[in-house]
């Protein structure tokens, strides 16, 4: 069978009507390509079934179950079955069918035999060229190997053959270089000889040396020659020999320096010549090429030099300008704020400059980085220090400038604007470039004359500011006091008002000085020990001037004290004089008395802002000072010495005052007392009258007065001095009162009067928050009792207080009827006894 185009197996021999007498022949190419069991299947049945296929096809669609069974196709024994004792079978060609499937089986298995053959031989075959080829591959290898062997012999000689050709070509190389030198040798002789000719005589040289296309070869070989016959010249004058050819040697090859020094410096000015020209021009590849060639002279010094000094910026006119912007056309001294502006502007235009110049260098030059350093040097050492000479002229210690002139302040401010603004300018010319150069130490050299004796100067400021300051404040208070006139002063006011108050403010100046002082320090002091040193002698003079203000005016203001005290003493008066001397003594005593209140006042103010100074003193010392002094040992225990000892002398006259103002008070409470305190306050005339339970009118006169004057001193008193100045005022008091009670005699009723002043003063004096005071006023009430209670109670009545015995007795001895009462017998026994 064949395969036809649609894919149908056709016969190999011509049909015929018996299927028995011409079997279907089986193929193998039957079974190529795409091969199909039912399509082969097929062709072998098609002859025998073409009924049946029809049949099929017609009952296909609505019978099909009936021809398969459980999937399969029925076979012909399977329809003879169907029908049995039927004339004829249903499936007549069944017997045809098992003849051609038993036909088509054998053919298959003889198929299958051939192929198995075919299949042996082909193995074998393969198994015979496998090992032809693995026996080619073995020979293949070898010859391979051979190959590698070959090639690595091959390398190894062209390896060798290529360092014998590099050798040569190095001993070639140094042949030739070898050749060169030898001819360059000669050339070199051929033109020293040329310069050892004659002295001075540059005129038969050979033309490379007046060839101004050449002058670049000329000026190296002329260095050469220069260089071989100072060596030479250096060797004869170390050696001994006495050699006349060495000798004559020596003598020319002197005449050949002499002239080659000739010709180098011929040559150099022809080339600054050329250079000047061109830089005139702006012709930057002619610069470049003489600063290339003059570099071979003394490394280019000369011409960097030359250009440098040749700059505009370096003209007389242009430095004169200078001083015209920094100071003004006319020339003075200008204000510090003024001098910084055009500081400020002259060193922009400078920096500008200089970073123009540095384009121009960086493409002429072939060091740059040297010229600039050139440059830089010259801007600081020549532009600036004209500059800085007409602006900071140092004033005499000895004569100072005044203050309406400026004083010596105008010359510190200038200095550190100077000095801050030129640290501005080196800072930026470092940014532009300047090489090697040390900027910042050139720079510092400039202000070296000012800062040697810059701590001079800044205190004997100081001092001029403090004078001038006094004197300022002097002036005022004369024209205040002479506008307000002595009106006051008739009137038994303030004798303090024509006293020159301590003013806060005035401190505060003194501080801002101080600080403006020490941030110069720290501008001109770089170093920890040096800036410690400096601050704290700044700072010194603070203490100072503080400690002489505060204590000149707690002296002025304790003068107002004595004065006061003064004209108390002025008005004592005896006790015989008449109601008309009288009168006009208890007038004058009520001013006298006013002008003293006043004083109080006025000193407790004093010492109120005493107080705040030294605490403004001491806050700025914290906050300023004291981070400059830590780094340096000793340093800050020492100012903290200086400033208690400088605050003392404040200390003692602020004591002394304190002293002044309790007698002051005492003064006027004893005035009040005395005046004001009348005998029937304590001893009635009619015992038996209802008592008077308030307070005498000395007692309130005493008390509104005490707490009229120590408001002040509650306000100006603080912490330990505030508790010490009260507490000696109430043991002052107390003691006053004493003696003041002991001129009175007293009776029950005026027993009671005194208790109830007693609680007065001690409900007052309680504002102290002295407990000892307290407790003295508390035992006053109770020795007040004395005058109560009966004869006979009066030895029970200090059993539980046998400590104010005798203060007791005292006022016992004050009772109207101790004698009739006969009471010192009686007491004097009893308490004899008890004791």
């Amino acid at each position: 069978m064949k395969e036809t185009k649609d894919g149908t197996m056709t016969r190999r021999i011509s049909e015929s009507p018996s299927t028995e007498n011409n079997p279907i022949v089986l193929d193998i190419d039957d079974f190529k390509g795409d091969f199909s069991f039912d399509s082969l299947f097929g062709n072998l049945v098609n002859e025998l079934l073409p009924s049946y296929f029809e049949e099929e096809t017609d009952t296909s669609d609505g019978h099909g179950n009936d021809t398969m069974a459980n999937g399969h196709l029925r076979t012909p024994s399977d329809a003879v079955k169907l029908v049995p004792g039927s004339l004829s079978p249903l499936f007549p060609e069944v017997d045809s069918l098992l003849s051609l499937f038993k036909n088509s089986c054998t053919q298959l298995i003889d198929l299958r035999k051939q192929i198995d053959g075919k299949l042996y031989n082909l193995k074998k075959e393969v198994s015979t060229q496998d090992s032809k080829h693995r026996k080619t591959l073995s020979e293949l290898e070898k010859g391979v190997d051979g190959l590698f062997d070959s090639f690595a012999r091959l390398d190894s000689r062209i390896s060798s053959v290529g360092q014998t050709a590099a050798k040569i070509g190095d001993h070639l190389q140094s042949a030739d270089a070898q050749r060169e030198t030898a001819s360059q040798t000669i050339d070199l002789i051929k033109y020293l000889m040329e310069f050892n000719s004659s002295p001075g005589d540059l005129m038969e040289l050979s033309p490379l040396f007046s060839d101004d296309s050449r002058v670049a070869e000329a000026a190296s070989i002329a260095q050469k020659l220069r260089s071989f016959a100072e060596e030479d010249i250096g060797r004869q004058g170390m050696s001994v020999s006495t050699v006349v050819g060495n000798a004559t040697a020596s003598r020319g090859l002197e005449v050949a320096v002499a002239n080659l020094q000739e010709y180098c410096n011929e040559l150099e000015n022809r080339l600054l010549i050329r250079f000047d020209a061109a830089s005139q021009r702006r012709e930057l590849s002619t610069m470049a090429e003489c600063a290339k060639i003059l570099s071979q002279f003394n490394r280019g010094t000369s011409a960097m030099q030359h250009y440098v000094g040749l700059r505009p910026m370096f003209d007389v006119e242009v430095m004169n300008e200078d001083a015209k912007l920094v100071l003004g056309d006319s020339g003075s001294q200008p204000s510090p704020s003024n001098a910084a502006r055009g500081l400020s502007a002259l060193y922009k235009e400078i920096t500008d400059t200089v970073r123009k110049e540095a384009a121009t260098i960086t493409a002429v030059f072939p060091s740059p980085k040297d010229v600039m350093s050139i440059l830089v040097q010259r801007v600081l050492e020549d532009r600036v220090p004209k500059l800085l000479e007409k602006l900071l002229v140092k004033p005499s210690l000895i004569n100072p400038p005044p203050m309406e002139e400026g004083g010596l302040i105008l010359y510190l401010r200038m200095l550190a604007v100077a000095y801050e603004k030129t640290q501005d300018l080196s800072r930026d010319l470092r940014s532009v470039g300047c090489g090697d150069l040390d900027v910042e130490g050139l720079m510092e050299s400039l202000f070296l004359p000012h800062q040697d004796v810059y701590i001079e100067y800044e205190q004997a400021s100081l001092r001029q500011l403090y004078k001038a300051k006094m004197e300022e404040l002097r002036i005022e208070n004369q024209q205040s006091s002479e506008s307000t006139g002595t009106i006051g002063r008739t009137k038994g006011a303030s004798i303090a008002s024509s006293q020159q108050q301590i003013s806060v403010a005035v401190v505060t100046e003194f501080v801002r000085w101080n600080e403006e002082a020490t941030s110069r320090c720290t501008l001109f002091s770089s170093q920890p020990a040096t800036l410690a040193g400096n601050v704290r002698a700044v700072f010194t003079c603070l203490l100072d001037q503080v400690s002489w203000y505060i204590t000149e005016g707690l002296e002025r203001a304790r003068d107002s004290l004595t004065e006061a005290a003064a004209l108390r003493e002025r008005f004592v008066l005896g006790t015989s004089v008449s109601r008309r001397v009288a009168a006009a003594a208890a007038s004058a005593a009520e001013a006298a008395a006013a002008a003293g209140e006043s004083s109080f006042k006025s000193f407790m103010v004093s010492v109120q802002r005493c107080g705040s100074s030294v605490a403004i003193v001491q806050q700025y010392f914290a906050n300023s000072v004291s981070r400059f002094l830590l780094p340096v040992d000793g340093a800050h225990a020492a100012s903290c010495d200086e400033m208690a000892s400088a605050m003392s002398s404040a200390e003692g006259a602020a004591y002394k005052g304190l002293q002044q103002c309790i007698e002051t008070v005492m003064a006027e409470v004893e005035r009040l007392l005395s005046a004001e305190q009348k005998a029937t306050d304590y001893r009635s005339p009619d015992d038996s009258i209802v008592p008077d339970h308030r307070p005498t009118n000395a007692c309130s006169r005493v008390v509104a007065y005490l707490s009229r004057v120590l408001e002040s001193a509650f306000t100006a008193l603080e912490g330990l001095n505030k508790q010490a100045f009260l507490t000696e005022l109430g043991n002052r008091l107390h003691k006053g009162l004493l003696n003041h009670w002991q001129k009175f005699t007293f009776n029950p009723s005026g027993g009671l009067r005194l208790k109830r002043d007693i609680t007065e003063y001690g409900e007052f004096v309680r504002s102290f928050n002295a407990p000892t005071v307290d407790e003295k006023f508390e035992l006053l009430g109770i020795m007040a009792n004395v005058f109560i209670v009966a004869p006979e109670s009066l030895s029970s009545l200090f059993e539980g207080t046998p400590s104010i015995r005798k203060d007791a007795q005292r006022f016992i001895q004050l009772r109207d009827d101790y004698k009739s009462a006969k009471l010192a017998s009686k007491l004097g026994s009893l308490w004899g006894s008890s004791t």
